[in-house]
């Protein structure tokens, strides 16, 4: 299965040069938030395919304005062609607003999901707002990861983590891919693409 994976930057080459071609062969698309809910009305509208989202820390305007025809994945299992997709949205609380949370908090959100979990018997990708703790995070708190991340992909070994949040034009430490035991680790910063059975997709991804 071939994924797009997009986050926090609109990209010019979909959005203002699109063509239909430029999607050819794309089997689903995810957000990993903090994208202009127009932007994936556009893409499933124009797509012949689902478009999944999980909200950022500044999709406040999701509220008055979500993204037409698209599916909101947060704080459930959502399973697609077999493929069991969670969705843990927002980033780490450093001011008042929106889709903003502590450790605890976001551990709260987990454990809400056990049953879930259960019946699912796990997950195969996790679609979130940011990064893990100390993986491809940053070490100020708007920008640092979750823990509680690390651990389900732990206890899980889901084979991809998606996130975005932290801008991989922030500097050269912030990647595209890692890896974190059996999950591969993607920060789907504006967009990327790879395929779910590759066994290495580190050198596949574009």
């Amino acid at each position: 299965m071939k994924i797009l994976a997009i986050a926090d930057e609109e990209s010019k080459y979909l959005w203002d040069y699109f063509e239909k071609s430029k999607l050819e062969g794309i089997d689903l698309i995810i957000s990993c938030g903090d994208l202009d809910p127009r932007y994936l009305s556009f893409l499933v509208t124009l797509s012949t395919v689902p478009v999944l989202y999980v909200h950022g820390n500044h999709d406040k305007k999701y509220e008055q304005m979500p993204p037409e025809g698209c599916t909101c994945i947060e704080d459930k299992i959502y399973v697609y062609r077999g493929l069991r997709i969670l969705g843990l949205g927002g980033s780490m609380r450093y001011k008042p607003g929106p889709h903003q949370y502590t450790e605890k908090q976001m551990t709260k959100r987990v454990r809400k999901l056990r049953f879930q979990l259960f019946r699912k018997g796990g997950f195969d990708i996790l679609v979130a707002h940011s990064p893990a703790y100390q993986l491809g995070d940053g070490r100020d708190l708007p920008h640092q990861g979750f823990q509680v991340f690390r651990a389900l992909m732990e206890k899980y070994r889901p084979k991809f983590f998606l996130h975005g949040h932290v801008h991989m034009t922030y500097g050269r430490q912030h990647k595209r891919y890692d890896r974190y035991m059996d999950t591969h680790i993607i920060n789907a910063y504006e967009r990327c693409v790879f395929e779910f059975e590759d066994e290495d997709p580190q050198a596949h991804i574009r």
